[in-house]
Protein backbone atom coordinates (compact mmCIF):
# COMPACT_ATOMS: atom_id res chain seq x y z
CA UNK A 1 0.00 0.00 0.00
CA UNK A 2 1.80 3.13 -1.19
CA UNK A 3 -0.80 5.76 -0.28
CA UNK A 4 -0.29 7.72 2.90
CA UNK A 5 -2.58 6.86 5.76
CA UNK A 6 -4.92 9.39 7.28
CA UNK A 7 -2.70 9.75 10.37
CA UNK A 8 0.01 11.27 8.16
CA UNK A 9 -2.24 14.15 7.11
CA UNK A 10 -3.03 17.29 9.11
CA UNK A 11 -6.61 17.44 10.34
CA UNK A 12 -8.67 20.61 10.14
CA UNK A 13 -11.92 21.58 11.79
CA UNK A 14 -15.01 20.55 9.85
CA UNK A 15 -18.26 22.44 9.86
CA UNK A 16 -21.19 20.12 9.07
CA UNK A 17 -23.43 21.28 6.19
CA UNK A 18 -26.98 22.19 7.06
CA UNK A 19 -28.71 19.79 4.67
CA UNK A 20 -31.21 17.20 5.87
CA UNK A 21 -31.64 13.77 4.27
CA UNK A 22 -33.98 13.82 1.24
CA UNK A 23 -37.75 13.67 1.97
CA UNK A 24 -38.04 10.22 0.36
CA UNK A 25 -35.50 8.84 2.85
CA UNK A 26 -37.23 10.47 5.81
CA UNK A 27 -40.62 9.13 4.71
CA UNK A 28 -39.30 5.56 4.40
CA UNK A 29 -37.50 5.92 7.72
CA UNK A 30 -40.81 6.69 9.39
CA UNK A 31 -42.31 3.36 8.28
CA UNK A 32 -39.78 1.13 10.09
CA UNK A 33 -40.46 -0.43 13.46
CA UNK A 34 -38.38 -2.39 15.97
CA UNK A 35 -35.11 -0.65 15.10
CA UNK A 36 -32.57 0.55 17.69
CA UNK A 37 -33.30 4.04 18.97
CA UNK A 38 -31.42 6.70 17.03
CA UNK A 39 -28.63 8.55 18.80
CA UNK A 40 -28.31 11.60 16.55
CA UNK A 41 -30.10 13.53 13.88
CA UNK A 42 -28.72 12.79 10.42
CA UNK A 43 -27.29 15.33 8.00
CA UNK A 44 -26.78 15.08 4.26
CA UNK A 45 -24.16 16.40 1.88
CA UNK A 46 -25.20 15.25 -1.63
CA UNK A 47 -23.50 15.36 -4.99
CA UNK A 48 -19.84 15.07 -3.99
CA UNK A 49 -17.44 13.99 -6.72
CA UNK A 50 -14.78 11.38 -5.97
CA UNK A 51 -12.24 10.59 -8.71
CA UNK A 52 -12.24 6.93 -9.76
CA UNK A 53 -9.03 5.08 -10.48
CA UNK A 54 -9.23 6.23 -14.12
CA UNK A 55 -10.30 9.76 -13.17
CA UNK A 56 -14.01 9.25 -13.88
CA UNK A 57 -16.25 11.20 -11.47
CA UNK A 58 -17.96 8.94 -8.93
CA UNK A 59 -21.12 10.60 -7.62
CA UNK A 60 -21.18 10.36 -3.85
CA UNK A 61 -23.50 11.38 -1.02
CA UNK A 62 -22.20 11.96 2.49
CA UNK A 63 -24.46 11.27 5.48
CA UNK A 64 -23.29 12.21 8.95
CA UNK A 65 -24.43 12.61 12.56
CA UNK A 66 -25.34 16.19 13.35
CA UNK A 67 -23.23 16.28 16.51
CA UNK A 68 -19.78 17.29 17.64
CA UNK A 69 -17.03 14.71 17.93
CA UNK A 70 -15.11 12.12 15.95
CA UNK A 71 -17.10 9.38 14.26
CA UNK A 72 -15.95 6.39 12.18
CA UNK A 73 -16.80 6.15 8.49
CA UNK A 74 -18.68 3.53 6.49
CA UNK A 75 -18.16 3.17 2.74
CA UNK A 76 -21.18 1.87 0.81
CA UNK A 77 -20.54 1.53 -2.94
CA UNK A 78 -23.53 0.57 -5.09
CA UNK A 79 -24.45 0.07 -8.76
CA UNK A 80 -28.14 0.47 -7.85
CA UNK A 81 -28.27 4.22 -7.29
CA UNK A 82 -28.18 6.35 -4.14
CA UNK A 83 -31.91 6.93 -3.63
CA UNK A 84 -34.57 4.81 -1.94
CA UNK A 85 -34.04 2.31 -0.38
CA UNK A 86 -30.28 2.80 -0.06
CA UNK A 87 -30.40 6.37 1.23
CA UNK A 88 -32.54 5.59 4.30
CA UNK A 89 -31.26 2.04 4.94
CA UNK A 90 -27.56 2.79 4.82
CA UNK A 91 -27.11 6.56 4.71
CA UNK A 92 -29.70 7.84 7.16
CA UNK A 93 -29.97 4.94 9.64
CA UNK A 94 -26.24 4.49 10.18
CA UNK A 95 -25.66 8.26 10.40
CA UNK A 96 -28.28 8.36 13.16
CA UNK A 97 -26.23 5.74 15.02
CA UNK A 98 -22.99 7.74 14.91
CA UNK A 99 -21.27 7.00 11.58
CA UNK A 100 -20.19 9.05 8.62
CA UNK A 101 -21.58 7.21 5.58
CA UNK A 102 -20.13 7.58 2.10
CA UNK A 103 -22.84 6.31 -0.28
CA UNK A 104 -21.35 6.13 -3.76
CA UNK A 105 -22.56 5.07 -7.21
CA UNK A 106 -20.20 2.65 -8.94
CA UNK A 107 -18.52 3.67 -12.16
CA UNK A 108 -21.03 4.06 -15.00
CA UNK A 109 -24.12 3.98 -12.76
CA UNK A 110 -26.28 6.50 -10.89
CA UNK A 111 -24.68 9.55 -12.50
CA UNK A 112 -21.08 8.40 -12.06
CA UNK A 113 -18.84 8.73 -15.09
CA UNK A 114 -17.13 5.98 -17.04
CA UNK A 115 -18.54 2.65 -18.16
CA UNK A 116 -19.96 0.01 -15.86
CA UNK A 117 -18.10 -3.26 -16.42
CA UNK A 118 -19.38 -6.00 -14.14
CA UNK A 119 -16.79 -6.57 -11.36
CA UNK A 120 -13.69 -5.34 -13.24
CA UNK A 121 -13.27 -1.85 -11.70
CA UNK A 122 -14.39 -2.30 -8.11
CA UNK A 123 -11.03 -3.00 -6.45
CA UNK A 124 -9.32 0.01 -8.06
CA UNK A 125 -12.26 2.36 -7.48
CA UNK A 126 -12.61 1.25 -3.87
CA UNK A 127 -8.97 2.10 -3.21
CA UNK A 128 -9.40 5.44 -4.98
CA UNK A 129 -12.34 6.23 -2.70
CA UNK A 130 -10.27 5.50 0.42
CA UNK A 131 -7.52 7.76 -0.94
CA UNK A 132 -10.13 10.54 -1.25
CA UNK A 133 -11.35 9.85 2.27
CA UNK A 134 -7.89 10.45 3.70
CA UNK A 135 -8.13 14.06 2.52
CA UNK A 136 -11.42 14.74 4.31
CA UNK A 137 -11.14 16.65 7.57
CA UNK A 138 -14.01 14.67 9.13
CA UNK A 139 -12.37 11.26 8.47
CA UNK A 140 -10.85 9.99 11.71
CA UNK A 141 -8.98 7.03 10.22
CA UNK A 142 -11.46 4.32 11.28
CA UNK A 143 -13.18 2.70 8.30
CA UNK A 144 -15.84 0.02 7.87
CA UNK A 145 -17.85 -1.31 4.96
CA UNK A 146 -21.40 -2.65 4.83
CA UNK A 147 -23.97 -3.66 2.24
CA UNK A 148 -25.87 -6.45 0.46
CA UNK A 149 -25.56 -8.35 -2.82
CA UNK A 150 -23.21 -6.51 -5.24
CA UNK A 151 -22.53 -4.10 -2.38
CA UNK A 152 -20.93 -7.12 -0.74
CA UNK A 153 -18.86 -7.81 -3.85
CA UNK A 154 -17.25 -4.36 -3.71
CA UNK A 155 -16.28 -5.05 -0.09
CA UNK A 156 -14.45 -8.25 -1.04
CA UNK A 157 -12.79 -6.38 -3.90
CA UNK A 158 -11.44 -3.77 -1.48
CA UNK A 159 -10.31 -6.55 0.87
CA UNK A 160 -7.98 -7.99 -1.79
CA UNK A 161 -5.55 -5.26 -0.73
CA UNK A 162 -7.19 -3.86 2.41
CA UNK A 163 -6.23 -0.33 3.38
CA UNK A 164 -4.82 -0.02 6.91
CA UNK A 165 -7.86 2.02 7.96
CA UNK A 166 -10.28 -0.86 7.24
CA UNK A 167 -11.26 -2.29 10.63
CA UNK A 168 -14.59 -4.05 9.98
CA UNK A 169 -16.81 -5.44 7.22
CA UNK A 170 -20.43 -6.59 7.17
CA UNK A 171 -21.42 -8.55 4.07
CA UNK A 172 -25.20 -9.01 3.88
CA UNK A 173 -26.66 -11.61 1.46
CA UNK A 174 -23.44 -10.90 -0.37
CA UNK A 175 -21.74 -11.87 -3.61
CA UNK A 176 -18.10 -12.76 -4.16
CA UNK A 177 -18.22 -15.25 -7.03
CA UNK A 178 -20.02 -13.98 -10.16
CA UNK A 179 -19.65 -17.33 -11.90
CA UNK A 180 -21.61 -19.10 -9.15
CA UNK A 181 -24.32 -16.45 -9.38
CA UNK A 182 -24.90 -17.22 -13.05
CA UNK A 183 -24.05 -20.93 -13.32
CA UNK A 184 -24.22 -24.18 -11.35
CA UNK A 185 -21.98 -26.98 -12.57
CA UNK A 186 -22.18 -25.54 -16.10
CA UNK A 187 -25.98 -25.07 -16.03
CA UNK A 188 -27.18 -21.49 -16.58
CA UNK A 189 -29.10 -20.05 -13.64
CA UNK A 190 -31.43 -18.39 -16.11
CA UNK A 191 -33.92 -16.68 -13.83
CA UNK A 192 -31.14 -15.16 -11.74
CA UNK A 193 -29.33 -13.93 -14.85
CA UNK A 194 -32.45 -12.13 -16.07
CA UNK A 195 -33.13 -10.62 -12.64
CA UNK A 196 -29.55 -9.33 -12.39
CA UNK A 197 -29.84 -7.93 -15.90
CA UNK A 198 -32.91 -5.90 -14.95
CA UNK A 199 -31.42 -4.77 -11.65
CA UNK A 200 -28.09 -3.64 -13.08
CA UNK A 201 -29.72 -1.94 -16.06
CA UNK A 202 -32.58 -0.11 -14.37
CA UNK A 203 -32.34 0.09 -10.60
CA UNK A 204 -29.85 2.97 -10.54
CA UNK A 205 -32.25 4.97 -12.73
CA UNK A 206 -34.86 5.15 -9.98
CA UNK A 207 -37.79 3.20 -8.55
CA UNK A 208 -40.17 3.94 -11.44
CA UNK A 209 -38.01 2.66 -14.32
CA UNK A 210 -36.91 -0.33 -12.24
CA UNK A 211 -40.47 -1.37 -11.33
CA UNK A 212 -41.66 -1.01 -14.93
CA UNK A 213 -38.75 -3.10 -16.22
CA UNK A 214 -39.38 -5.77 -13.55
CA UNK A 215 -43.06 -6.02 -14.49
CA UNK A 216 -42.16 -6.17 -18.17
CA UNK A 217 -39.79 -9.08 -17.49
CA UNK A 218 -42.50 -10.91 -15.52
CA UNK A 219 -44.98 -10.54 -18.37
CA UNK A 220 -42.51 -11.79 -20.96
CA UNK A 221 -40.69 -14.37 -18.83
CA UNK A 222 -42.21 -17.44 -20.45
CA UNK A 223 -41.57 -16.21 -23.99
CA UNK A 224 -37.99 -15.27 -23.13
CA UNK A 225 -37.09 -18.47 -21.29
CA UNK A 226 -38.58 -20.79 -23.94
CA UNK A 227 -37.10 -18.98 -26.95
CA UNK A 228 -35.14 -21.06 -29.46
CA UNK A 229 -32.35 -20.06 -29.31
CA UNK A 230 -32.21 -18.47 -25.89
CA UNK A 231 -29.40 -16.09 -26.85
CA UNK A 232 -30.64 -12.50 -27.14
CA UNK A 233 -34.23 -13.31 -26.15
CA UNK A 234 -34.01 -10.95 -23.15
CA UNK A 235 -33.74 -7.86 -25.38
CA UNK A 236 -37.50 -7.29 -25.51
CA UNK A 237 -37.67 -7.03 -21.71
CA UNK A 238 -34.45 -5.10 -21.09
CA UNK A 239 -34.95 -2.63 -23.92
CA UNK A 240 -31.76 -3.50 -25.78
CA UNK A 241 -28.64 -5.60 -25.76
CA UNK A 242 -26.61 -5.81 -22.54
CA UNK A 243 -23.08 -6.93 -23.54
CA UNK A 244 -21.98 -8.11 -20.10
CA UNK A 245 -25.18 -10.20 -19.75
CA UNK A 246 -24.48 -11.89 -23.09
CA UNK A 247 -20.97 -12.60 -21.87
CA UNK A 248 -21.93 -14.20 -18.55
CA UNK A 249 -24.68 -16.30 -20.15
CA UNK A 250 -22.40 -17.69 -22.86
CA UNK A 251 -19.44 -18.73 -20.67
CA UNK A 252 -20.79 -21.71 -18.69
CA UNK A 253 -17.49 -23.27 -17.60
CA UNK A 254 -15.84 -22.10 -14.39
CA UNK A 255 -12.32 -22.54 -15.82
CA UNK A 256 -13.05 -20.36 -18.87
CA UNK A 257 -10.49 -17.51 -19.09
CA UNK A 258 -13.44 -15.11 -19.16
CA UNK A 259 -13.90 -15.64 -15.41
CA UNK A 260 -10.24 -15.12 -14.54
CA UNK A 261 -10.02 -12.52 -11.78
CA UNK A 262 -13.81 -12.26 -11.43
CA UNK A 263 -13.93 -13.54 -7.86
CA UNK A 264 -12.15 -11.67 -5.06
CA UNK A 265 -13.19 -14.44 -2.67
CA UNK A 266 -9.59 -15.46 -2.09
CA UNK A 267 -9.26 -12.32 0.03
CA UNK A 268 -10.88 -14.27 2.87
CA UNK A 269 -8.03 -16.79 2.88
CA UNK A 270 -5.64 -14.17 4.31
CA UNK A 271 -8.10 -11.81 5.98
CA UNK A 272 -7.50 -10.17 9.33
CA UNK A 273 -10.35 -7.62 9.08
CA UNK A 274 -13.21 -8.69 11.41
CA UNK A 275 -16.08 -9.68 9.12
CA UNK A 276 -19.75 -10.24 9.86
CA UNK A 277 -21.70 -12.39 7.41
CA UNK A 278 -25.50 -12.44 6.99
CA UNK A 279 -27.65 -14.60 4.74
CA UNK A 280 -30.97 -16.44 4.57
CA UNK A 281 -31.74 -20.10 3.98
CA UNK A 282 -33.42 -19.24 0.67
CA UNK A 283 -30.94 -16.55 -0.38
CA UNK A 284 -29.63 -17.15 -3.91
CA UNK A 285 -26.14 -16.33 -2.54
CA UNK A 286 -26.31 -18.39 0.65
CA UNK A 287 -23.72 -20.92 -0.51
CA UNK A 288 -21.26 -18.09 -1.18
CA UNK A 289 -21.76 -16.86 2.38
CA UNK A 290 -21.08 -20.31 3.84
CA UNK A 291 -17.99 -20.62 1.68
CA UNK A 292 -16.66 -17.30 2.94
CA UNK A 293 -17.41 -18.19 6.54
CA UNK A 294 -15.38 -21.38 6.15
CA UNK A 295 -12.49 -19.49 4.54
CA UNK A 296 -12.44 -16.83 7.23
CA UNK A 297 -12.50 -19.40 10.03
CA UNK A 298 -9.63 -21.35 8.47
CA UNK A 299 -7.67 -18.10 8.13
CA UNK A 300 -8.17 -17.38 11.85
CA UNK A 301 -10.09 -14.19 11.10
CA UNK A 302 -12.64 -12.95 13.61
CA UNK A 303 -16.02 -13.59 12.03
CA UNK A 304 -19.70 -14.02 12.81
CA UNK A 305 -22.58 -15.61 10.91
CA UNK A 306 -26.31 -14.84 11.01
CA UNK A 307 -28.70 -17.00 8.94
CA UNK A 308 -32.40 -16.15 8.98
CA UNK A 309 -35.60 -17.52 7.41
CA UNK A 310 -35.12 -15.17 4.47
CA UNK A 311 -34.76 -14.95 0.72
CA UNK A 312 -32.32 -12.59 -0.96
CA UNK A 313 -34.84 -9.74 -0.89
CA UNK A 314 -36.81 -10.49 2.28
CA UNK A 315 -33.62 -10.25 4.36
CA UNK A 316 -33.73 -6.51 3.59
CA UNK A 317 -37.49 -6.27 4.07
CA UNK A 318 -39.14 -8.46 6.72
CA UNK A 319 -35.72 -9.36 8.12
CA UNK A 320 -34.36 -5.80 8.20
CA UNK A 321 -34.77 -5.22 11.98
CA UNK A 322 -32.59 -8.30 12.72
CA UNK A 323 -30.16 -7.59 9.87
CA UNK A 324 -29.70 -3.94 10.81
CA UNK A 325 -29.31 -4.61 14.54
CA UNK A 326 -26.77 -7.38 13.93
CA UNK A 327 -24.79 -5.25 11.46
CA UNK A 328 -24.82 -2.26 13.78
CA UNK A 329 -23.59 -4.31 16.72
CA UNK A 330 -20.66 -5.68 14.71
CA UNK A 331 -19.63 -2.25 13.41
CA UNK A 332 -19.93 -0.66 16.84
CA UNK A 333 -17.82 -3.37 18.40
CA UNK A 334 -14.96 -2.97 15.93
CA UNK A 335 -15.12 0.74 15.08
CA UNK A 336 -16.38 2.24 18.35
CA UNK A 337 -14.91 -0.21 20.93
CA UNK A 338 -18.46 -1.02 22.11
CA UNK A 339 -19.05 -4.80 22.14
CA UNK A 340 -22.22 -4.57 24.26
CA UNK A 341 -24.53 -5.52 21.37
CA UNK A 342 -22.65 -8.59 20.16
CA UNK A 343 -24.31 -12.01 20.29
CA UNK A 344 -23.09 -14.51 22.92
CA UNK A 345 -21.79 -16.87 20.19
CA UNK A 346 -20.33 -16.41 16.74
CA UNK A 347 -23.19 -18.12 14.91
CA UNK A 348 -26.93 -17.62 15.09
CA UNK A 349 -29.29 -19.55 12.83
CA UNK A 350 -33.05 -19.70 12.48
CA UNK A 351 -34.34 -23.28 12.62
CA UNK A 352 -37.10 -23.76 10.06
CA UNK A 353 -40.01 -25.91 11.14
CA UNK A 354 -39.30 -25.02 14.77
CA UNK A 355 -39.61 -21.26 14.33
CA UNK A 356 -36.77 -20.56 16.74
CA UNK A 357 -33.32 -18.99 16.75
CA UNK A 358 -30.35 -21.06 17.89
CA UNK A 359 -26.93 -19.80 18.99
CA UNK A 360 -24.00 -22.01 17.97
CA UNK A 361 -20.26 -21.87 18.45
CA UNK A 362 -19.51 -22.74 14.82
CA UNK A 363 -21.02 -23.76 11.49
CA UNK A 364 -21.71 -26.48 10.63
CA UNK A 365 -22.21 -27.64 14.22
CA UNK A 366 -21.35 -31.30 13.57
CA UNK A 367 -19.87 -33.32 10.70
CA UNK A 368 -22.05 -36.33 11.51
CA UNK A 369 -24.72 -37.27 8.96
CA UNK A 370 -27.47 -39.84 8.56
CA UNK A 371 -28.06 -41.59 5.24
CA UNK A 372 -31.45 -42.24 3.69
CA UNK A 373 -32.03 -44.44 0.66
CA UNK A 374 -34.74 -44.67 -2.01
CA UNK A 375 -36.69 -47.91 -2.15
CA UNK A 376 -39.24 -49.44 -4.54
CA UNK A 377 -42.72 -48.01 -4.23
CA UNK A 378 -41.56 -44.48 -3.50
CA UNK A 379 -40.31 -45.19 0.01
CA UNK A 380 -37.39 -43.48 1.73
CA UNK A 381 -35.64 -45.74 4.24
CA UNK A 382 -32.46 -45.98 6.28
CA UNK A 383 -31.78 -49.49 5.01
CA UNK A 384 -28.94 -49.44 2.48
CA UNK A 385 -29.55 -51.22 -0.85
CA UNK A 386 -27.80 -54.50 -1.58
CA UNK A 387 -27.27 -53.90 -5.31
CA UNK A 388 -27.28 -51.17 -7.96
CA UNK A 389 -30.09 -52.35 -10.18
CA UNK A 390 -32.37 -49.83 -11.95
CA UNK A 391 -34.96 -48.57 -9.48
CA UNK A 392 -37.23 -46.31 -11.55
CA UNK A 393 -37.06 -43.80 -14.38
CA UNK A 394 -38.59 -40.60 -15.73
CA UNK A 395 -38.75 -38.99 -19.16
CA UNK A 396 -37.52 -35.38 -19.22
CA UNK A 397 -38.83 -33.43 -22.20
CA UNK A 398 -37.17 -30.03 -22.76
CA UNK A 399 -40.21 -29.04 -24.85
CA UNK A 400 -42.26 -29.37 -21.64
CA UNK A 401 -39.59 -28.80 -18.98
CA UNK A 402 -40.12 -29.65 -15.34
CA UNK A 403 -41.04 -26.31 -13.74
CA UNK A 404 -39.29 -24.70 -10.80
CA UNK A 405 -41.16 -23.81 -7.62
CA UNK A 406 -39.65 -21.59 -4.92
CA UNK A 407 -36.12 -22.09 -3.62
CA UNK A 408 -33.12 -19.75 -3.57
CA UNK A 409 -33.91 -17.15 -6.22
CA UNK A 410 -33.47 -13.39 -6.58
CA UNK A 411 -37.15 -12.91 -7.47
CA UNK A 412 -40.32 -12.58 -5.42
CA UNK A 413 -41.15 -16.25 -6.13
CA UNK A 414 -38.25 -17.42 -3.95
CA UNK A 415 -38.57 -19.32 -0.69
CA UNK A 416 -40.52 -22.27 0.69
CA UNK A 417 -43.53 -23.33 -1.38
CA UNK A 418 -45.96 -26.22 -1.53
CA UNK A 419 -44.50 -28.70 -4.04
CA UNK A 420 -47.56 -30.96 -4.20
CA UNK A 421 -48.63 -29.97 -7.74
CA UNK A 422 -45.05 -30.24 -8.99
CA UNK A 423 -44.67 -33.70 -7.45
CA UNK A 424 -47.81 -34.95 -9.21
CA UNK A 425 -46.03 -34.64 -12.57
CA UNK A 426 -44.84 -37.81 -14.26
CA UNK A 427 -41.35 -36.35 -14.70
CA UNK A 428 -40.77 -35.95 -10.94
CA UNK A 429 -39.70 -38.79 -8.62
CA UNK A 430 -40.45 -38.68 -4.92
CA UNK A 431 -39.29 -40.95 -2.11
CA UNK A 432 -41.02 -40.40 1.23
CA UNK A 433 -40.17 -41.64 4.70
CA UNK A 434 -42.66 -42.76 7.33
CA UNK A 435 -44.18 -40.38 9.90
CA UNK A 436 -41.56 -39.38 12.45
CA UNK A 437 -42.12 -40.52 16.02
CA UNK A 438 -39.97 -37.67 17.30
CA UNK A 439 -38.70 -34.41 15.83
CA UNK A 440 -35.60 -34.64 13.64
CA UNK A 441 -33.22 -31.68 13.40
CA UNK A 442 -31.09 -31.34 10.26
CA UNK A 443 -28.29 -28.78 10.62
CA UNK A 444 -25.53 -28.35 8.07
CA UNK A 445 -24.77 -29.07 4.39
CA UNK A 446 -27.01 -31.61 2.64
CA UNK A 447 -25.73 -33.87 -0.15
CA UNK A 448 -27.19 -36.41 -2.56
CA UNK A 449 -25.21 -39.19 -4.17
CA UNK A 450 -27.00 -40.47 -7.25
CA UNK A 451 -26.40 -43.37 -9.59
CA UNK A 452 -27.95 -42.35 -12.92
CA UNK A 453 -28.07 -43.64 -16.47
CA UNK A 454 -29.59 -41.91 -19.50
CA UNK A 455 -30.46 -42.90 -23.05
CA UNK A 456 -28.83 -39.85 -24.69
CA UNK A 457 -25.78 -39.24 -22.50
CA UNK A 458 -26.81 -35.65 -21.67
CA UNK A 459 -29.08 -34.56 -18.84
CA UNK A 460 -29.42 -32.51 -15.67
CA UNK A 461 -30.50 -33.89 -12.32
CA UNK A 462 -32.30 -31.68 -9.82
CA UNK A 463 -32.66 -33.00 -6.28
CA UNK A 464 -34.59 -31.45 -3.38
CA UNK A 465 -35.27 -32.12 0.29
CA UNK A 466 -38.89 -31.52 1.35
CA UNK A 467 -40.85 -31.55 4.61
CA UNK A 468 -44.26 -33.22 4.27
CA UNK A 469 -46.74 -32.18 6.95
CA UNK A 470 -49.77 -34.06 8.31
CA UNK A 471 -51.99 -32.49 5.60
CA UNK A 472 -49.72 -33.76 2.82
CA UNK A 473 -48.17 -30.40 1.92
CA UNK A 474 -44.63 -30.86 0.66
CA UNK A 475 -42.49 -27.81 1.47
CA UNK A 476 -39.02 -27.40 -0.03
CA UNK A 477 -36.15 -27.12 2.43
CA UNK A 478 -33.00 -27.11 0.24
CA UNK A 479 -31.92 -28.39 -3.17
CA UNK A 480 -29.21 -28.62 -5.83
CA UNK A 481 -28.55 -29.40 -9.47
CA UNK A 482 -25.78 -31.14 -11.41
CA UNK A 483 -25.15 -31.78 -15.09
CA UNK A 484 -24.65 -35.36 -16.29
CA UNK A 485 -22.38 -36.59 -19.04
CA UNK A 486 -22.94 -40.34 -19.11
CA UNK A 487 -22.15 -43.30 -21.28
CA UNK A 488 -25.54 -44.20 -22.73
CA UNK A 489 -27.41 -46.77 -20.60
CA UNK A 490 -24.43 -47.20 -18.21
CA UNK A 491 -24.91 -45.82 -14.67
CA UNK A 492 -22.77 -42.88 -13.61
CA UNK A 493 -22.38 -41.68 -10.03
CA UNK A 494 -22.69 -37.96 -9.25
CA UNK A 495 -22.64 -36.14 -5.92
CA UNK A 496 -24.95 -33.13 -5.81
CA UNK A 497 -24.44 -30.42 -3.14
CA UNK A 498 -27.90 -29.37 -1.96
CA UNK A 499 -26.85 -26.27 -0.01
CA UNK A 500 -27.21 -26.08 3.78
CA UNK A 501 -30.10 -25.88 6.18
CA UNK A 502 -31.18 -25.71 9.79
CA UNK A 503 -34.57 -27.36 9.81
CA UNK A 504 -36.72 -29.37 12.20
CA UNK A 505 -38.95 -32.11 10.82
CA UNK A 506 -41.69 -32.21 13.43
CA UNK A 507 -43.15 -35.38 14.92
CA UNK A 508 -45.75 -36.73 12.50
CA UNK A 509 -44.06 -35.09 9.50
CA UNK A 510 -42.23 -37.05 6.82
CA UNK A 511 -38.92 -36.55 5.03
CA UNK A 512 -39.21 -36.49 1.23
CA UNK A 513 -36.53 -36.71 -1.43
CA UNK A 514 -37.55 -35.22 -4.76
CA UNK A 515 -35.63 -35.92 -8.00
CA UNK A 516 -36.24 -34.57 -11.51
CA UNK A 517 -34.45 -33.64 -14.73
CA UNK A 518 -34.53 -29.88 -14.23
CA UNK A 519 -36.19 -26.83 -12.70
CA UNK A 520 -37.21 -24.31 -15.36
CA UNK A 521 -36.85 -21.33 -15.67
CA UNK A 522 -34.66 -21.25 -12.59
CA UNK A 523 -32.18 -23.18 -14.73
CA UNK A 524 -32.06 -23.10 -18.51
CA UNK A 525 -33.46 -26.34 -19.90
CA UNK A 526 -30.98 -28.99 -20.94
CA UNK A 527 -31.52 -29.66 -24.68
CA UNK A 528 -30.49 -33.30 -24.28
CA UNK A 529 -28.03 -33.08 -27.19
CA UNK A 530 -24.88 -31.71 -25.57
CA UNK A 531 -25.38 -28.36 -27.30
CA UNK A 532 -25.18 -25.12 -25.34
CA UNK A 533 -28.48 -24.27 -23.63
CA UNK A 534 -28.11 -20.69 -24.88
CA UNK A 535 -27.70 -21.62 -28.56
CA UNK A 536 -29.73 -24.83 -28.83
CA UNK A 537 -32.55 -24.94 -31.38
CA UNK A 538 -33.09 -28.70 -31.34
CA UNK A 539 -34.30 -30.53 -28.24
CA UNK A 540 -34.27 -34.24 -27.49
CA UNK A 541 -36.25 -35.89 -24.67
CA UNK A 542 -34.11 -38.00 -22.35
CA UNK A 543 -34.91 -41.06 -20.26
CA UNK A 544 -33.31 -40.69 -16.82
CA UNK A 545 -32.99 -43.90 -14.82
CA UNK A 546 -32.25 -43.88 -11.10
CA UNK A 547 -30.38 -46.90 -9.80
CA UNK A 548 -30.81 -48.34 -6.32
CA UNK A 549 -27.37 -47.27 -5.11
CA UNK A 550 -28.43 -43.69 -4.28
CA UNK A 551 -28.10 -41.87 -0.99
CA UNK A 552 -29.44 -38.72 0.68
CA UNK A 553 -27.08 -37.46 3.40
CA UNK A 554 -28.68 -35.34 6.14
CA UNK A 555 -26.31 -33.73 8.67
CA UNK A 556 -27.10 -33.97 12.35
CA UNK A 557 -30.28 -36.00 11.85
CA UNK A 558 -31.14 -39.07 13.88
CA UNK A 559 -33.39 -42.07 13.37
CA UNK A 560 -36.83 -41.27 14.72
CA UNK A 561 -39.35 -43.02 12.49
CA UNK A 562 -42.04 -45.60 12.97
CA UNK A 563 -41.89 -48.75 10.79
CA UNK A 564 -43.94 -48.58 7.59
CA UNK A 565 -46.53 -51.16 8.56
CA UNK A 566 -47.97 -51.00 5.06
CA UNK A 567 -48.51 -47.24 4.93
CA UNK A 568 -48.14 -45.75 1.46
CA UNK A 569 -45.65 -42.86 1.08
CA UNK A 570 -48.25 -40.53 -0.45
CA UNK A 571 -50.94 -41.21 2.13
Amino acid sequence: MTSRTHDALPRQAWTPPSGKPPPSARMMRATWRNLPAKRHEAGWEPGLVVPAADGSPLRTDHYFPRAEGDFPTLVVRSPYGRGVPWSPMYGMLFAEQGFHVVLQSCRGTGGSGGRFDLWRNEADDGRATVAWLRKQSWFNGLLGTVGPSYLGYVQWALALDPPPELKAMVVQVGLHDPYALFHTDGALRLENALAVGVGMTYQHRGIGPFVRATLRLQRRLRAITTAQPLRGAYVSALGGEVPWLDDVMTHPEANDPYWLGASPGEAAERMSVPTGLITGWHDALADQTFEQYDRLRRAGCETALLVGPWTHTSALQQGWPEVFADSLAWLRAHLCADPSGLRPTGVRVHVGGAGEWRDLDDWPPTPAATSWFPAPGGYLTQQAPTDNTPLTSIRYDPADPTPSIGGPLLSRTAGPRDNSILEAREDVLTFTGPPLAEPVDVLGPVFARLSISTDTGYADVFTRLCDVDAQGRSINVCDGLAQLRTVEEAPSTVTVPMSSTAHRFAAGHRIRWQISGGAHPRYARNPGTGESSVDATDFTPVRITLHADAELMLPGSTQAAQPFEGEQPDA
